[in-house]
């Protein structure tokens, strides 16, 4: 009985994304002919939070953040960062912009520019689109657009994992976050997600529970080379999936390595009960 509510749930929810994204993406597409940049960024950002806390009013997903202080304060907006995410979920997908203080921009595959509305809205924002098939063509395009934008105080944020990971596995980590935040003079925030809880990859059967999303402390990249910056945000986001989401794991396999000790990214202080459920914490 209940796989048969959380299917009617969803598909529910499924309907009230594609009953507004048109509107919505529509008129985000006459706002550009006059405004672009924050403005665009914002209103898209906007259906975001539609989507989100739908999911939270009829799929019963709700959400905790922990660590939301070591971002830059909303009031610091040239304050830019490169965020790496754990990717379980196109849950996480749609809630960082709507519940972090500064425009992000994503790196994603172009192809998603040719989803109806929803791709056309995306074109209109200030973000990294890449042709996955011209490895170095791509690289450049992150390198100096990713400069520009962090320069100017948007988060670049990256999975790299590159795709949706299934719950309780590890994907490869590649280097070209950390490479950016180098190149770029970026320090770099670890994030782990639990959002394959509720929302699994490859499916629309979202499921009642908690997501948790655990920010790490900002490393600095200065004097680091890519591979060892990238190690250290993988140790730490790899055991902080582990202390939030233990039963989806196997035991640590042997020489993992888990965060490291005194590090930058040691992990945040165990959730607060106080906090109520499907809000984040404010500065």
């Amino acid at each position: 009985m209940s796989n048969v509510l959380s299917a009617i749930r969803s598909l529910i929810f499924v309907l009230v994304l594609t009953i507004t994204v048109i509107p919505w993406a529509l008129g985000v597409l006459v706002l550009s002919i006059f405004r672009r940049g924050d403005p665009v960024y914002w209103a898209c950002a906007g259906w975001l939070k539609v989507a989100i806390w739908s999911a939270r009013f009829i799929c019963g997903i709700r959400w905790r953040i922990h660590g939301m202080e070591n971002l830059p304060p909303a009031s610091d907006r040239q304050a830019g960062v490169v965020l790496l995410s754990k990717h379980q979920s196109t849950w996480e997908t749609f809630a960082y912009p709507a519940l972090l203080s500064h425009p992000l921009a994503y790196v994603f595959k172009r192809e998603l520019l040719y989803v109806p509305f929803f791709g056309w809205a995306m074109a209109r924002m200030d973000m990294i689109h890449i042709d996955r098939g011209r490895r170095t063509e791509a690289w450049n395009k992150v390198l100096k657009q990713g400069k520009r934008l962090g320069a100017q105080g948007n988060w670049v944020i990256m999975f790299p994992e590159g795709t949706r990971i299934a719950r309780g596995e590890v994907g490869d980590y590649k280097t070209g976050g950390t490479r950016l935040a180098i190149e770029a003079g970026l320090p770099v925030v670890p994030i782990a997600a639990t959002a394959a809880r509720c929302w699994p990859r490859k499916s629309f059967l979202l499921k009642p529970g908690v997501v948790d999303i655990s920010i790490g402390r900002q490393i600095r990249p200065e004097g680091r080379s890519p591979a060892e910056l990238m190690q250290e945000v993988k140790d730490w986001i790899e055991s902080e999936m582990r202390r939030l989401d233990p039963e989806a794991y196997s035991p640590p396999p042997t020489g993992f390595a888990g965060p490291l000790e005194g590090g930058t990214a040691s992990g945040p202080a165990k959730p607060d009960p106080r906090q109520s459920l499907g809000q984040q914490n404010h500065h």
